[in-house]
């Protein structure tokens, strides 16, 4: 895979992340913070590393499947791997600017 190539893949699944969204919270994973990591590899595998709000999150049993399904949905990725990570821990200084404003966090 051509590096141009691999840096358009890893937009789209940018873009796939930003269709999965945290059921108690109105913001997308991406925004919210919760991925850490994408990677594409050399033959349009995706490893993604992501953690959740919190180790008991109601979501934990759904969400990484939900992550999984939307960047294998992406034309042209031949395999993901979602690894569920808590090192370090999430924090609300994560959630980007847009996600902010959209939650209210921001004057």
């Amino acid at each position: 895979m051509h590096p141009g190539d691999k840096l358009f893949l890893e937009q789209r699944v940018h873009d796939a992340l930003r269709s999965c969204f945290d059921p108690e919270i109105p913001v997308n994973v991406y925004d919210l913070g919760l991925i850490y990591d994408v990677a594409v590899t050399d033959d349009a595998g995706v490893v993604i590393r992501m953690t959740l709000t919190a180790r008991d999150c109601p979501a934990a049993g759904s969400l990484p499947g939900d992550v999984e399904r939307a960047v294998a949905a992406v034309e042209g990725v031949s395999g993901v791997r979602v690894e569920l990570v808590w090192d370090p821990p999430w924090h609300p200084s994560r959630i980007s600017e847009p996600a902010r404003h959209q939650l209210g966090l921001v004057d």
